[in-house]
Formats: structure tokens, C-alpha cells, sequence
């Protein structure tokens, strides 16, 4: 008997900006900090950090990946893409 193994299939990651104001995220995997003036989190494709002023997560679904951040939005950055989650305690200290 042949069996077949079923992959997961890869979330996919996007990204839409309006008018600097607000920005939607799918393909989140978790979140790490978030503060007036910026927010880490995480996605399928690596971390990334939101900059700028007056931020506010609006939405949060860890069921389906999505995000949404409103604010002054003056840049995003995107770190290290291995890097899906935060390190723990330990992993913070060693780094």
C-alpha cells in the first residue's frame, strides 16, 4: 500500500500599504514588541520591524496570519529571514 505524505502548504506573506496610515500583513507568525514608535513581528518570510509614529495594532488574528497596523508610518525593515519567531530567554541572552 502506498502511502502519500501531505505537505503543508507555505503561507504566503504580503504586504499592503495605504497612504502611509495603515498597513495590512499576512504571513504572521508571531509578534515580539510593540510600542508608539515601532513593531517587531514575525512572518513566514523572517522578521519585520515597522517604524514610526503614533502606531497601533488594529488587528491581530493568529488563527489566519493577519495583521493590521495604523499610525504615522515612516519606514519597514526587514531582518533576518530564517528567523520566524522570537528567541526564548536563553536565545536572547546568547545572541
Amino acid at each position: 500500500m502506498e502511502t502519500k505524505q501531505q505537505k503543508k502548504p507555505q503561507q504566503s506573506h504580503t504586504v499592503n500599504m495605504e497612504n502611509r496610515s495603515k498597513v495590512v500583513i499576512t504571513g504572521v507568525t508571531d509578534t515580539d514588541k510593540f510600542t508608539e514608535n515601532s513593531v517587531l513581528l514575525y512572518t513566514c518570510m523572517g522578521e519585520l520591524i515597522i517604524k514610526g509614529r503614533g502606531l497601533r495594532v488594529t488587528l491581530l488574528s493568529v488563527e489566519s496570519g493577519d495583521m493590521a497596523v495604523e499610525g504615522e508610518i515612516d519606514g519597514m525593515i526587514y531582518g533576518d529571514s530564517q528567523v520566524k519567531s522570537p528567541l526564548g530567554f536563553l536565545g536572547r541572552l546568547l545572541k
